[in-house]
């Protein structure tokens, strides 16, 4: 008897109820925060950098899925390799045999770090996370990795030890024994490798929250001190490599950093298959992997399966045959210098920060007298109301889709699909100018909205 399933027909039988069923089956929080913000939206379709409802309104992305929508939504060249993996047949994840596109993605890789020599792969962000913090302890025989405060690595427990957010942390001690250093602090940094129980450093060079660079030097000191100590450099790239921030790894942008090793995700992936690598050196492998009772002692089910390899090696032919990077330097420098521009504008706008197409738009403390009330009534509900307050109407009156780069922060945090063009610039400034006009005016529904906010803030003290 021959089974059958028809996706699309499921689809059309009970797509409608796509915000019930997540209500009484998923996480009843997310359905019940998008309809209290009007992000309860139902796209239908999506192609690069736009989003489509079923009246075909686009919306621009800005935010690519949180990054992992690098070379936009459906781009052709993925979407071919994921038809052909899937219709080879392969004899995939046998578990006892060495198939070919696990190398060639890992040969693809590294040559993008060439002080670097093998790759783990898994299947997330946070898994290259686990990986490395194993393998930094494994390899020095110490305990305790070092991170920044205000970092984000990742939910599961062990990347949960070493994110620098307390409101994702609360609750789900005991963590790993690992320890907080000021991003660009050396003195700290110094202290603690004194101590002599410490794995590594692992970093963003980038972070996501708040969208905060590391100091100029800082990574090549850091990694000096480290190596000075016998420990490692670990560079988080989940979010930052693949070209985001205007070159293939942020940590390149900084001559003579040679992270020991290296997290990405993401990006890699194409949008479709999880996917996540652990580039390392090689002395570390082998440490690791030291003898063949070893041989599985650190393994993922369903890491370097066919179809998350296929997708990988379209991204990276992508991204050199269409010359993605020196695209996003030239586009986010656009991007940048245009929003830099209204600075002088807007007295509510008071920073603009980041590399590429990561980008950090910062609010602050008004100078005139009606709009400094405001701002006030505002913080005294809950710090980064403001910066919902733009997101918002972005979205509804525009369009536009954004986020807050963090909680409790006046910042709203850019990260587009790399294949952001300078027809999306100007409809984003455009936009976005709009809702800073009606910020400024005093009045308008853009302030109804806000004590809309702050009713619902003081509520949930």
């Amino acid at each position: 008897m021959t089974s059958e399933f028809d996706l699309g027909a499921l689809l059309a039988e009970r797509g409608a109820e796509r915000y019930e069923l997540h209500t009484r089956y998923l996480n009843p929080q997310l359905p019940r925060m998008l309809h209290t913000i009007g992000f309860d939206k139902v796209y239908e379709r999506a192609e690069g950098a736009h989003f489509f409802d079923a009246d075909g309104n686009d919306y621009l992305d800005m935010l690519a899925g949180f990054g992992v929508m690098g070379l936009g939504r459906h781009h052709p060249v993925v979407r071919k390799a994921l038809h052909d993996v899937v219709d080879l047949d392969l004899a995939d994840l046998t578990r006892f045999d060495c198939q070919p596109l696990p190398g060639l993605l890992a040969e693809r890789l590294l040559t993008h770090s060439p002080h670097l020599d093998r790759v783990f792969f898994g299947n997330s962000g946070t898994e290259a996370v686990e990986t490395a913090l194993k393998f930094a302890r494994y390899a020095t025989g110490r305990p305790r990795v070092l991170y920044c405060e205000h970092a984000f690595h990742g939910l599961t427990t062990g990347s949960l030890s070493v994110n620098g957010e307390s409101g994702f942390r609360d609750g789900f001690a005991p963590l790993l024994p690992d320890t907080a250093v000021p991003l660009g602090d050396l003195d700290a940094l110094a202290r603690e490798l004194k101590k002599g129980d410490v794995a590594a450093l692992i970093v963003e060079p980038i972070q996501g929250k708040g969208v905060h660079e590391a100091p100029p030097g800082y990574l090549r000191a850091a990694q000096e001190l480290l190596h000075k100590h016998k420990a490692l450099l670990i560079a988080d790239e989940v979010q930052t490599g693949l070209g985001r921030t205007g070159d293939f790894y942020a940590y390149q942008h900084e001559d003579g950093v040679e992270p020991d090793l290296v997290c990405v995700a993401k990006a890699l992936s194409g949008g479709y298959v999880p996917v996540g690598a652990t580039l390392g050196k090689d002395w570390i492998f082998k440490k690791v992997y030291s003898s063949m009772d070893r041989v599985l002692v650190h393994s993922a089910s369903f890491g370097a399966n066919a179809q998350a390899m296929a997708c990988g090696l379209a991204v990276l032919s992508v991204m050199e045959n269409e010359q993605i990077v020196a695209g996003v330097r030239t586009t986010g420098e656009l991007l940048r210098s245009r929003l830099t521009e209204l600075i002088d504008t807007y007295e509510l706008l008071s920073d603009v920060r980041g590399r590429g197409l990561m980008i950090g738009i910062e609010f602050g403390k008004p100078s005139s007298l009606k709009l400094r009330s405001r701002w006030a009534m505002l913080q005294a509900a809950r710090k980064g109301l403001f910066a919902q307050m733009v997101v918002v109407p972005l979205l509804q009156r525009h369009r536009i889709l954004t986020q807050v780069s963090g909680d409790h922060l006046e910042v709203i945090k850019l990260i587009p699909p790399l294949v952001f063009g300078e027809a999306d610039v100007d409809r984003f400034i455009e936009g976005f100018a709009a809702v800073m006009d009606d910020a400024h005016s005093g009045g308008g529904l853009m302030w109804d909205f806000g004590r809309t906010l702050i009713k619902q803030a003081v509520a949930n003290r």
